[in-house]
């Protein structure tokens, strides 16, 4: 693992943009093209507005998946992660990408898995932008996850924790209002991105950090599983890693 600790989380955002443009740029000169994944929520806001402005990105030869969706949700919802990545994103870059596979969670939950499964096994992913939720989620791995199976995509329950954190960013007005189910890329899928970069700030996830960081992998802390790969690179605030024991002697992420 590569730690950076920031003093703001723009200053994070923009450390963490500027590793994951690397990796991009390493990969369209060698491949010709890349193939990446991309998170939501609130602490993706400064690494995906650093990474629009990123230079010399020749994004019609980059292909985006994104990591969640809702069950049952529209497009036209202000909490849907599809429509977050359109605006934010892919709406917002100096071309239009090589394509951009959205998770619709509106329809057949299993017929979309298959279709997103089938899509993204064929497409070998050079960089995953992910975070770190509150209960140590990885996308909507909930625990217990599921560290096993080898399908792509699942339906999967959500658990309070998680749902109260959906409500506590101001996504929905009520905790009624937030789904309990929907579609999330596996822990295994995740995984194989080549190189991670996991953008984390806020002290309310300084516990899901420290565990990840710093516990024993296990299901009961999903993020802890990213100990495992070659290459996660994690982009932490002072917040966010106020609770690890050697915060203050990890260094800066280099490229």
């Amino acid at each position: 693992m590569k730690i950076s600790i920031s003093p703001t989380k723009p200053e994070l955002g923009g450390l963490a943009a500027q590793s994951g443009a690397h990796l991009m740029r390493r990969a369209l000169t060698s491949n010709g093209a890349a193939n990446i994944i991309v998170a939501t929520g609130a602490s993706q806001f400064d690494t995906l507005a650093a990474l629009v402005r990123a230079p010399e990105i020749d994004w019609s030869r980059v292909t985006i998946f994104h990591l969640d969706e809702y069950a049952g949700m529209s497009e036209n919802h202000p909490a849907s992660f599809r429509r977050y990545l359109r605006e934010r994103l892919v709406s917002l870059l100096p071309t239009a990408p090589a394509a951009f596979h959205p998770i619709s969670g509106e329809g057949d939950l299993e017929a979309e898995c298959a279709r997103l499964g089938a899509l993204i096994s064929a497409t070998p992913i050079d960089v995953a932008f992910i975070g770190i939720g509150e209960n140590g989620h990885l996308a909507f791995n909930d625990p217990p996850a599921d560290f096993e199976t080898e399908q792509p995509f699942l339906v999967v329950e959500l658990d309070e924790d998680c749902r109260r954190q959906q409500l506590g960013e101001g996504w929905f007005p009520t905790l009624e209002e937030v789904p309990t189910r929907a579609i999330s890329m596996s822990i295994r899928q995740i995984l194989q991105a080549k190189s991670l970069i996991v953008s984390v700030p806020d002290e309310r996830k300084a516990r899901a950090v420290k565990n990840a960081l710093e516990g024993p992998v296990s299901n009961l802390a999903p993020a802890s599983i990213l100990q495992t790969h070659p290459d996660a690179r994690f982009f932490l605030d002072r917040a966010s890693a106020s609770q690890l024991e050697n915060g203050a002697a990890l260094q800066t992420v280099a490229d």
